[in-house]
C-alpha cells in the first residue's frame, strides 16, 4: 500500500479505469461472438447488423486506447471476410 499522497490517489483512479476499460472489453467481446454465432448459423442479414455494432465498440476501443488500431483492422477484416463468404 503506498504511503505518498499522490500515489495513493493514482492507485484509486488505476482501479476506476481498469474496472471500465475490463467492463469494455467484455462488451466488445459479446459484440464479436454475435458476428460469429449469426455466421455460424448462416444468418446473413442479423450478421451484418451484429457486425455493425461489433464494428461501432472495436472503433470505440481504439479511440479509447484499449486496443490497438492495427489490431481493431485485422479483426474487422477477418469478421468481414467471414460475412462475404455467407452469401
Amino acid at each position: 500500500m503506498p504511503i505518498i499522497k499522490s500515489q495513493i490517489k493514482r492507485t484509486k483512479t488505476n482501479e476506476k479505469r481498469r474496472l471500465l476499460n475490463a467492463s469494455f472489453k467484455s462488451s466488445m467481446r459479446s459484440a464479436i461472438k454475435e458476428v460469429e454465432v449469426a455466421i455460424a448459423n448462416n444468418d446473413l442479414e442479423k450478421a451484418k447488423e451484429a457486425y455493425k455494432l461489433a464494428s461501432k465498440k472495436l472503433d470505440k476501443a481504439v479511440s479509447k486506447g484499449i486496443q490497438h488500431k492495427n489490431s481493431v483492422a485485422r479483426q474487422k477484416s477477418r469478421l468481414a471476410k467471414k460475412i462475404n463468404n455467407i452469401a
